[in-house]
């Protein structure tokens, strides 16, 4: 069983940075996609960022150019840095990981970091 636990959400003015990490534990592999999505109140869970063990990213239009995603492998720890946040990247971020999608592995979720971009 993956364990997936996030932390480095907070809240922050328009125009500022913040740092979300996320930590997966329970298995002695690497992880081959690891994931950031978020969901704002009354809106659909969206995907925000991805990146695989080999290192290719994917990013949603919304925070392309503006955040950066980047992970550990031997930790199997990912990371988010977002500048120039705006109120409409207030969401509850998730984590979510799946060491093998072709192998028939699920899909792990962590619980959520709250980020509120306000003035």
């Amino acid at each position: 069983q993956v364990q997936v636990v996030e932390s480095g959400g907070g809240s922050v003015l328009p125009g500022g940075s913040l740092r979300l990490s996320c930590a997966a534990s329970g298995t002695p592999f690497s992880i081959y996609v690891m994931g950031w999505h978020r969901q704002a109140p009354g809106k659909q869970r969206e995907l925000v960022a991805s990146i695989t063990s080999g290192g290719s990213t994917n990013y949603a239009d919304s925070v392309k150019g503006r955040s950066t995603i980047s992970r550990d492998n031997a930790k199997n720890t990912m990371y988010l840095q977002m500048n120039s946040l705006k109120p409409e990247d207030t969401a509850v971020y998730y984590c979510n990981c799946n060491p093998n999608p072709s192998g028939g592995w699920p899909w792990y979720w962590g619980q959520g970091t709250q980020v509120t971009v306000s003035s």
